[in-house]
Order: structure tokens, then sequence, then C-alpha cells
């Protein structure tokens, strides 16, 4: 599943805390907390104490109650003071720790050997007298409690492609795992799962008429989540319904709703799809939006810590305003900016939306000039505890490539692969997979499968438009890892990897307009192609003042106005002219393979 998925499903309650830049404070609780694992672990080692890690998200309700009842709790303080060295660290500021205990969180509390070796991890809310006698049955007895396999690099496919059953397998649990009365997944949290929505788009655009209906039912379930009053999307709903929302706002979720709502406008044409995608634009602009144009990553749950805000949201904005506005965490982090910067360009490509466009390439400009890295890769935070991190610079390769396929123009086709060249560089385990961080401390960074499926995806089609070999090696790479059953079967479903081999081993559906960029006919057929609802297309605008493609792989006929040229999987298009003749091109090349298969 997408990390998303294991977040909500991984975390009963989740956690708020104050982010820190310094390496250690004193919180209300009276706790010395450091905020640097590498300190921690050395005061460990010198002082034969334990660690204790309290991972902390800034934007939601359970740390509150967790820094009150808990930390605050005076017997808690003096074991911790006696035994331990307490470490908090905000999961937002670390994606590598973020991505290696999403199961045990938010809050997520990890207790380490002074040798960095696990003994205990715990999820969620733990209160005052169970985790007292926790932390002095450590020391009692701090042998594991059990051995973690996500330690254990599982062995890689033998092949960049999954075997029969094991498709089998991942395409029953995707059908399995659907609500078919409440829609989303049959899980305690109801969310909208970006890859098990985007599969059963794609196979609703390959006629799948049950994968339409499907996608659709969980496109208009969903819509609960939205806030009615400042637009945008609470992260999930507990009780197994749609209507217990937990209230935080994260820049990473409108991001996704926003993409998956685009995707899902263009194919299904129903307009509260696109009305979906306009009022999480309206929350993003009103509330993380900052003055230069780049997303800030969160919005807290709660107006006051520790209290529930159900009736503070059933509020009207008047009332809501004449009490306060939840806090925004202010940080600019490279891994949301680029799945908004995506989202927005998706929007721009499919929509037509210029506005998103600028907005999109705004964003992407500054971070550019305030997180790029040497070699095409991102910094996450102006600095960095540790990284560089995997997320970030996948999450901005991303960004570039759909900003290229949105604008033709070539300059964020090269950074985009940059970015693709960096990754490899930096991330690449010799085992199998891409693990979430370069550097190594403490606490070693795993390969995370939702990082691996997005690279996969990243990488396969960026190879489709600029050729490059090493790009399909990334994607080939992935896939091996993500290939293997202990992988590819550890979640409840994890359709991502049926987009992935689907994706890898085809051609996309492969649009050239080929004229001018100042040719308003060159344009209106660039923007047609654009608008045909595929994610998994290649769209090249051949303006031969510019030279060859970035891939020159197909040889186009000279042709005396603008034209465009269309191939499929079995067959290639004469020139086109006008936007009918395309439409009944691809009409025709859809019922000729339903046909020959």
């Amino acid at each position: 599943m997408h990390a998303f998925v294991r977040q909500a499903l991984g975390a009963a309650l989740l956690l708020a805390g104050t982010v820190a830049a310094a390496t250690e404070s004193t919180k209300a609780d009276g706790i010395h907390w450091l905020r640097s694992d590498s300190e921690a672990f050395a005061q460990a080692r010198a002082e034969h104490r334990f660690v204790i890690l309290y991972l902390e998200a800034v934007w939601c309700h359970w740390c509150h109650v967790m820094d009150e009842r808990t930390y605050g709790d005076a017997e808690v303080r003096a074991e911790i003071a006696a035994h331990y060295v307490p470490l908090r660290i905000d999961q937002d500021l670390r994606p590598d720790l973020a991505n290696r205990y999403r199961d045990y969180g938010w809050p997520a509390t990890v207790v380490f050997a002074a040798d960095g070796s696990e003994i205990v991890k715990r999820q969620g809310y733990v209160e005052p007298q169970r985790f007292l006698r926790l932390l002095k049955a450590i020391v009692a007895d701090p042998s594991p409690e059990a051995a973690d396999e996500a330690d254990v690099a599982p062995s890689p496919a033998a092949a960049s492609a999954l075997a029969a059953e094991t498709r089998a397998e991942l395409r029953k649990r995707h059908r399995d795992t659907y609500d078919a009365k409440l829609g989303g997944l049959t899980t305690g949290q109801k969310y909208l799962d970006r890859d098990s929505v985007e599969y059963a788009i794609a196979q609703a655009l390959a006629g799948d008429e049950t994968e339409a209906a499907m996608a659709r039912h969980t496109l208009d379930a969903a819509r609960a989540l939205f806030d009615p009053v400042w637009g945008g999307v609470y992260q999930y709903s507990t009780y197994g319904d749609w209507q217990h929302p937990h209230y935080e706002k994260l820049a990473t979720v409108q991001a996704q709703y926003l993409r998956i709502y685009a995707l899902a406008a263009a194919a299904f044409q129903r307009p509260q799809d696109a009305q979906a995608v306009s009022e999480i634009r309206r929350y993003l602009d009103a509330f993380l939006r900052s003055p230069e144009g780049v997303y800030y990553v969160s919005q807290d749950a709660d107006l006051r810590p520790g209290e529930h805000a159900t009736a503070y949201f059933a509020l009207d904005d008047a009332k809501r305003r004449a009490q306060g506005v939840p806090r925004v965490d202010h940080h600019v982090y490279a891994l949301q900016n680029g799945q908004i910067i995506e989202a927005l360009a998706t929007w721009s490509e499919l929509g037509g939306d210029a506005a998103a466009l600028a907005q999109a390439q705004q964003a992407a400009e500054w971070i550019l000039a305030h997180r790029a890295l040497p070699g095409g890769g991102f910094r996450h935070d102006e600095t960095d505890a540790a990284g560089p991190y995997l997320g970030d610079t996948l999450a901005m390769g991303r960004a570039f490539l759909a900003l290229y396929r949105a604008t033709a123009d070539r300059a964020w086709l090269a950074r985009a692969s940059a970015a693709a060249d960096f990754i490899g560089a930096n991330f690449a385990r010799s085992a199998a997979g891409f693990v979430s961080a370069k550097s190594t401390g403490p606490i070693a960074a795993q390969p995370q499968t939702d990082e691996n499926i997005s690279l996969a995806r990243f990488a396969n089609l960026l190879a489709r438009y600029d050729g490059k070999a090493e790009h399909r090696a990334l994607a080939e790479a992935a896939l091996r890892y993500l290939a293997a059953p202990k992988v590819a079967l550890a979640e409840i479903t994890e359709p991502g990897i049926l987009l992935d081999d689907d994706e890898i081993h085809s051609d996309p559906l492969h649009l050239t307009v080929s004229g001018g960029k100042s040719d308003p006919d060159a344009a209106r057929l660039f923007s047609t192609l654009q608008r045909l609802p595929q994610w998994y297309k290649r769209i090249d605008w051949w303006d031969r003042s510019e030279g060859p493609l970035p891939n020159p792989d197909v040889s186009y006929p000279p042709t005396r106005r603008a034209a465009a040229f269309v191939c499929t999987e079995n067959r290639c298009s004469l020139p086109m002219y006008q936007r009918e003749e395309i439409l009944e091109f691809l009409k025709s090349s859809r019922a000729k393979t339903g046909r020959d298969g």
C-alpha cells in the first residue's frame, strides 16, 4: 500500500508536538529532549543508558494528550531520567524515520539499546501507568521483544516482472479489499487510497466497467472527508465509516487527492470530480500557500492542544475564526512541494487550468532556488539533520516530469532526468530496492514499498521521454524489489505494484505534435493531446528549431502545417490536423485491440 495507507492503518491514534530546530529542548513536561539521534546514541553509549525515541507529528491530536498525560506524569519522568536518553523527533522533519516506523505511529515509541538495536516498539497513545510498566520492564529485561523483519532484506525477484501467481494474488486482493457498501478499502479507517483508485481508473480507461464503478463509488464516498467550509481534505475517518474524521490537513493528502480527482475528472468527465479539485485548491491557496508561492506542510487538527475539535469544525467560517484558526506548520519541505507541484501540473495538463500551472511553476522555481543540491537532488528542509532523503528528490523529479508534460519546456525534462541520476547515484542498495536516505546514522534507512512503487513508475516513464537506458534500469531495479512476494504481498493490498508491472511492460500512448511553439494550430493540437485522460502517456512537441526530440525514436515525415501523430501499442497514425481525427483514430485503435485480443 501507499505510505498514506500504511500510516492510516498503522496508527489507531495520532500525535502532535512542537518542532524545534535545536538539537535539544525542554518541553512543558519537564523532560530534557534531544533532537539529534547521533547525539542521543552517543550519550547512551557513554552513560550506559537506553534511548527512547518519541516520533511525533505536529498536526494532530494524540501527541498533545501523550505530552500532557504520559510524559507529564511524575513517575514516568523519573524513570526516564534514571535510565533513558529521551529523543524527540518530528516525523515530517525526518522522512527516513517516518518511513521506517510508519506502521507504529503517530505517536510512535521505539526503545533502543545503546548500540542501536531495537528493544520494543509501540504505536499510538500509551497511558501513563502502562507506559511506566513498560519502561521498568525494559530495565529489568532489555532483550528484544521480537526480531524486526524490516531489517532483513528480501531476496529480489529473478526478473523485473511479477510472477503470474503474485500478479493474480495482487489483483484478487485489490478486488477483495474494496468496500462495496461504503466505498474505499475494507479497513477501520476510511480514506481515498491513491494507488487503489488510480489502478481502478486505469482499468476503467481500458474498458473495465466494474473497476470504473469501484473508482466512482470511492471518489464519491471520499467527498465526506472534505471540509465544507474551508475546502481541503481531512486525513481520514475512524470507526469504519466516513463520518468520524480526524481533522488534521496534511499537504501530502491534499496533493494526493488533488491529483487523483484530476485524473478522475479527465477519465469520467463528471463535474463533481473537477469541483473536488477546486475545493482542494481553495484550501491550499487560503491556508498552506506561502506569500512566496510555496506550500507549508500541515494544519493541526486541534484548535487547543489535546481538545477534540469536532464542535469547532461543525461551525461556519465566521464562528470558527472568532475562536481562532488551528496552527499551520510553516516548514517548507521539498517532498510536499514536489507532490503539490505534480498535482497542479497534472490538473493543468488534463484540465487546461493556466492558473494551476503558474502556481506549480512558481513553487518549483522556489524549491530549485532554496532546496537544490549539487547533482540534481534536493534537501528536505533549509538544513537537514540527516539525509538527503529519497522522497524529496523523487517528488521533485515527478514534479518536473509533470511540468514538462504541461509545458513542453525541455528545461523541466532535463531537471527530471538529473533528479533520476541523483537517485541512482545515492539511494540504490546492492541487494534490492532503493533506501529512504543516503546517510547511515544510528537508525538505518530501509527500502520502502511506496517509494519504490513511485520511483519505478517515474523512472520508467522518464526513460520513454528521454531515451536513457540508465533510467529504464532504475525502474527495473525497483520492480525487482517490489516483485519479491515478501514485499508484494506484505500488505492487504498493493495495486501500485500492478501499475508498475503494467507500465514497465507496455509502451505508453505516444503523442507528438510537429510544429512551431508559436504556431496557434500546433498549440491547439498539443492541448488536444494533453486532454486525453491517460496518465501513462508520452507527449512530445517537436518544434524543429529546437533540434531533435529528447528521445528521437520515431522518424516523422515533414508536414506543411502543424500536425499530430499518435502511436498506440499496435499502430501509428498518418499526420492528423483536427481534434476529431485524433479521437477517431484512438477509438478505432481501441476497437481493433479489442477484436485482436
